[in-house]
């Protein structure tokens, strides 16, 4: 923008499209790249959990089974109402059976019985210490799959107990079925599957060819296998848009910054000789009377090539070319021009609310600055509001000191964009502030489900206790500013309320007394 002297806006723009585009593949590329690596851990998160459910739950059921083991040589009459107690409090278990020379003698759900096991499941093979099939169901109930589990005697190899459980054994389970990013989960055993895309016991070559994970349940002939899509539309979409926003966004601040590169620090100066500067008040309600308290001063830049720079970009820029302190100077002196004209439309002891950066709070000159611009002030007429910023990092050994004698020469200081910075809690211990400014990011959250919300009332919490006088930013809707009103904030600003007016519309609605300063209007 600024660069006019030193390259074409033609090579600015195509530099700028440039980055954007580069950008743009960049941040797509590293979106699908995060998103498979997100999916890839949800799928190990997932399997490893129904992994370490499952041998717990199989660890402790074959202990139990173990225990049952001294029944086999007990009658059933004896032993069935113990053995149905078991199985009760046993979750997931459907019956428990003991198994006596090869013949299901008692089991937990029906009493007594003479039926050889191989007749009950065919392909159970007692001779094994443990083993497991799937079963299409049971006696009790014959349309809803089981899975059959055999615990062996140690000491005779015709004699055990088993067990027929429910196949819905984990929560994780059911949960994996129902994300939308899966497909289905099966549990193996052998030769036969069961999927929750069916209620039927399958060939587990008739399953989808390559399972997205699986895991061998330990010491069991049960697998575990999870189905997924690969790859979901939406995701695409989401990459796709990230890279145009990215793009668009690196395109923009490279027109920015390609034009300020050359001697920025020369620019900046420049609109400060040239009045390119100007300044612009928003007004700053009380809560609870929605009348006028106050006013925010607001600097803008008015550029002959650029048009309007953003704030954001030529106040990061003058305190990376330290050049912030001539252009507070020049905010100064904005201010004490329009300050006779202000007086008269706002009563005395209205604040006025203006930001420092910490490179100015911490410069020799400071106090000498600010001692000037008491003085050329009307007297005992407006409290001045110091806003310092918690972006920005400030000297705990000199700002002890600084804040001190603010408040002996009658300022006030506010910490400003709170909750926005790495040092807000930090700040709040060290330093005696008047006011916290709540940044409009939390405002924003009022009424929707996010996490801010909860941190906006613990911010208002802390405020309380900290006695501290809170001024909500970006009030925009009639709904935030009641929620604000409720909750005990004190001032409100936003663009509901009125948007930053130059002093002539400041003045035309000071002359309007039906619209003067009545929130909600839109015309402060």
């Amino acid at each position: 923008m600024l660069t006019r002297y030193l390259s074409p806006r033609r090579n600015i723009w195509l530099t700028s499209i440039l980055i954007g585009v580069i950008v743009a593949l960049l941040a797509g590329s590293i979106q699908v790249m995060v998103i498979y690596h997100s999916r890839s851990e949800r799928f190990d998160s997932i399997i490893d959990n129904v992994n370490v459910y499952l041998t717990e739950y199989f660890s402790q059921l074959e202990k139990t089974m173990v225990g049952l083991q001294p029944l086999v040589n007990q009658k059933c009459e004896n032993i069935v109402s113990d053995l149905t107690a078991r199985a009760a409090f046993s979750p997931n278990v459907r019956a428990f059976l003991l198994v006596k020379e090869g013949v299901a003698f008692c089991s937990s759900a029906t009493g007594p019985m003479n039926t050889p096991l191989v007749q009950l499941i065919p392909h159970l093979d007692t001779r094994k210490a443990v083993d497991m099939r799937l079963l299409p169901g049971t006696p009790m109930m014959p349309d809803n799959a089981a899975l059959a589990m055999w615990v062996r005697n140690p000491h005779d190899d015709n004699d055990g107990i088993f067990v027929s459980i429910n196949t819905n054994l984990t929560p994780y389970i059911l949960y994996s079925a129902r994300q939308n990013d899966f497909s289905s989960i099966a549990l193996v055993v052998n030769d036969t599957a069961l999927s929750t895309l069916t209620n039927r016991l399958i060939d587990p070559q008739n399953l989808r060819a390559e399972p997205i994970r699986q895991v061998q349940i330990k010491g069991l002939p049960l697998k575990v296998y999870l189905y997924a899509n690969s790859w979901l539309s939406e995701n695409t979409l989401f990459s796709l848009l990230l890279g145009v926003v990215c793009g668009l966004l690196a395109g923009l601040v490279s027109y920015y910054v390609l034009t300020l590169k050359s001697d920025p620090r020369k620019a900046i100066l420049l609109g400060i000789k040239n009045n390119q500067f100007y300044v612009v008040y928003q007004p700053v309600v009380k809560a609870d009377t929605l009348r006028i308290s106050g006013i925010e001063v607001l600097m803008r830049w008015r550029h002959p090539v650029a048009g309007e720079i953003p704030p954001d970009v030529f106040i990061n820029l003058a305190e990376t070319q330290q050049v912030i302190v001539p252009l507070t100077h020049h905010l100064l002196a904005l201010i004490a021009r329009d300050a006779p004209a202000l007086q008269k439309i706002l009563p005395a002891g209205s604040k006025l609310g203006l930001n420092i950066s910490p490179a100015h709070l911490h410069a020799d000159e400071f106090q000498d600055d600010l001692q000037q611009f008491a003085a050329s002030m009307p007297a005992n007429h407006f409290n001045v509001v110091l806003e310092i910023t918690e972006r920005a990092m400030i000297d705990k050994n000199k700002s002890l000191a600084i804040f001190d004698w603010l408040h002996e020469q009658g300022f006030e200081i506010a910490i400003d964009d709170f909750g926005t910075g790495h040092s807000a809690l930090i700040y709040l211990e060290r330093y005696k502030f008047d006011y916290l400014k709540i940044d409009r990011g939390f405002v924003q959250a009022i009424g929707t489900e996010t996490v801010t919300s909860p941190v906006l009332d613990a911010v208002l919490t802390l405020s309380r206790r900290l006695q501290l006088m809170t001024v909500a930013e970006g009030v925009e809707t009639p709904e935030q500013a009641e929620w604000l009103r409720k909750h005990g904030v004190n001032f409100l600003q936003g663009y509901w309320l009125s948007r930053p007016l130059p002093l002539e519309a400041l003045i035309a609605a000071h002359d309007e007394p039906a619209n003067y300063f009545s929130a909600g209007n839109g015309s402060l």
